[in-house]
């Protein structure tokens, strides 16, 4: 008769290095079963958007290779996650399920029900902590809750203990062979059939661990330095692009932390730039941690005041800002970047946020949605603070009257027109002088570069100066905010 296993349900950390529930499962030499839920049917859950179903598919069959290679079955199944697992630990005769904690509330919701109904069965459940860098509780603002500003969250962070060192693969692996399983990834439907739109992000991506690693060492041999200087202009691409890979679990943020730190001890000229990096890292953490104070990020706005707000809810721009036809290059670049790829760079991110918001009056949680339906590395915590932070409705946002010029930002990060020329290709025969604002060039040079505003590329769809007076005059109608604590 075969040793009872351990199921390790896998979630987030689709990786087999740092991975404190894989590590302590395969720790007493039982076998091992891995298992992933695709859980649809839990009340307040978001439902995955379609990037991220794409990514997820390939994840998981990078993370089945991984473990097959140990003789460790991956079983896929779907449904409410407390009686899969239930029916699962029974069906194998479990002797305990390990997971790692999750930072959503839903999921914490789940996580009790799942010991729940297996302490009902009488198999152990067994949870590990929440994928952050530092403990929260010894990183707390006034009154021991969550810090409401970025900057002395960071200084905290940094006088705290470092974070732990990340943990390697389990030494040893031993697969469980008693289940009949007919399911497979296949059955999940995760990725899109009719039409494909899947061919730009097959093109730029290769999910798994494996090439999360590949990916951070190319980054700290080829773009850590000069990151500092260079990560906000999105053409060359200066930044890590790990985003999805940390989203789900392919790579940790502590392995993440403890390369770049290396890189910096053996490269001390680096320090500057691996400190910025490491300071991104650090907004991650500050999103995170005000998830778990704010469960209901996503939905509503951290300050009241901004349930008031004198939002454009008819808006016909929403779907010439998702199109990326509103007539501005640096937005419409980006737009283009997202859907084709699944992914877009940082600062073009807050330049089509600000647009959307306060160009349009559109509510943040249409832009969100969008994301959260479109990007490769959609992350609750993430993409709900970077909204509020830039619609400037969240703690630590932006003030409103910072008011995103969109031809000024592009001048000033995309010089050159590198970035419009590769994602508006309508554009790329115009000068540098030009391609931020079309409108204002002159007719020649309009003609000579085959272009024809309304036609080739849409006209603006707004008067930027026009908008930011309608916009500052908005937000001047709200109560005074209250000060940060």
């Amino acid at each position: 008769m075969s040793p009872s296993p351990n199921i390790v349900w896998f979630r987030q950390d689709l990786r087999l290095a740092d991975n404190p529930a894989l590590t302590a499962a395969a720790g007493d030499g039982a076998p091992v079963l891995g298992v992933y839920i695709l859980d649809d049917e839990t009340p307040g859950r978001w439902q995955l958007g379609g990037a991220s179903r794409w990514w997820l598919h390939h994840s998981l069959t990078a993370l089945g290779r991984s473990l097959e290679r140990h003789g460790v079955p991956l079983v896929v199944r779907s449904g409410r996650s407390a009686p899969v697992l239930a029916r699962l630990a029974a069906e194998v005769g479990a002797a305990a399920v390990f997971w790692n904690g999750h930072l959503e509330a839903h999921w914490r919701q789940t996580e009790r029900e799942v010991e729940q109904a297996l302490a009902a069965q009488g198999v152990a459940g067994r949870a590990f902590g929440l994928p952050l860098l530092f403990d929260p509780t010894h990183v707390v603002g006034r009154g021991g809750g969550a810090f409401k500003v970025f900057a002395p969250f960071w200084r905290a962070c940094l006088a705290a203990a470092p974070p732990p060192a990340p943990l390697p693969p389990p030494e040893r692996l031993q697969g469980f062979g008693g289940l009949a399983d007919g399911s497979t990834l296949a059955d999940l439907r995760l990725l899109p059939t009719m039409p494909d739109w899947a061919a730009g992000l097959r093109a730029a991506w290769a999910p798994g661990e494996t090439e999360a690693q590949a990916r951070l060492a190319a980054f700290l041999d080829h773009d850590l330095a000069g990151y500092a200087a260079l990560r906000d202009r999105p053409e060359p691409c200066a930044t890590s692009r790990l985003s999805p890979a940390m989203h789900f679990g392919e790579i940790s943020a502590r392995q993440v932390w403890h390369a770049t730190a290396m890189r910096m001890a053996l490269e001390p000229h680096l320090a500057a730039d691996g400190h910025t990096f490491l300071r991104e890292l650090g907004w991650r953490e500050f999103f995170a941690r005000l998830l778990l104070e704010h469960p209901d990020v996503a939905e509503a706005p951290m300050q009241p005041r901004f349930a008031d707000f004198p939002w454009a809810r008819a808006s016909s721009g929403l779907q010439a800002w998702q199109q990326g036809c509103t007539g501005f290059p640096i937005v419409d670049a980006g737009m283009r970047q997202l859907w084709q790829t699944g992914w877009m760079h940082n600062r073009v991110r807050m330049i089509v946020a600000s647009f959307l918001t306060k160009d349009l009056l559109i509510p943040w949680q249409d832009g969100e949605a969008w994301f959260w339906d479109t990007l490769v590395d959609a992350d609750m915590a993430n993409n709900a603070g970077g909204w509020q932070w830039v619609a400037g409705c969240g703690t630590d946002a932006a003030p409103f009257f910072r008011i995103f010029s969109p031809v000024r930002q592009g001048e000033r990060f995309d010089p050159q027109g590198d970035y419009i020329r590769r994602w508006v290709p309508e554009l790329k025969r115009l000068p540098a002088r030009w391609i931020h604002r079309p409108w204002d060039s002159p007719p020649r040079e309009l003609d000579v570069a085959g272009v024809r505003l309304g036609a080739t590329y849409p006209s603006p769809i707004l008067d930027h100066e026009s908008a930011r007076k309608r916009a500052l005059a908005a937000f001047a109608s709200l109560r005074s905010p209250q000060p940060p604590k």
